[in-house]
């Protein structure tokens, strides 16, 4: 989905049956927040994991009490220093998922390492629809 395109609550809404989402991740924030969270389903759970955008939103707690919904900070990299054994853990589910073929991330820019600056530069364009990898090799 294009979110500049299209209105994403409505969007998500049609994506989903009219439920909406179970889980949102925002790494954004910012003016699509509200949109975002207003977006989930009924215990939807809403994920603040940063303000790429810069503008740090706030929410109608009547949205959260109606339904249900939970907003909930992650903060990976703490959350991984406090709990090492876990997220090792993590880690090894989440490979053995991409090793059975159950989880494939979708790779859709890949650049030398030496051409980190590149590879930046399409992600702070908007360009990557996936994910940016850099090659070792």
């Amino acid at each position: 989905m294009n979110y500049s395109e299209v209105p994403l609550k409505e969007t998500v809404k049609e994506l989903t049956d009219g439920n909406g989402a179970d889980v949102v991740y925002d790494p954004v924030g910012g003016e699509l927040a509200d949109q975002a969270f207003r977006a989930t389903a009924w215990h939807g759970r809403y994920l603040v994991i940063g303000f790429a955008s810069g503008d740090i939103p706030s929410f109608a707690a009547n949205i959260a009490l109606l339904k249900e919904a939970s907003i909930i900070g992650v903060w990976w990299g703490t959350w991984a220093a406090k709990n090492p054994r876990l997220q090792m853990q993590n880690f090894r589910e989440l490979a053995g998922l991409i090793a059975e073929g159950k989880l494939n991330p979708r790779v859709t820019e890949s650049y030398a390492l030496d051409d980190y600056a590149d590879a930046f530069k399409a992600i702070t364009e908007r360009r990557a629809r996936g994910k940016v990898i850099l090659r070792m090799q």
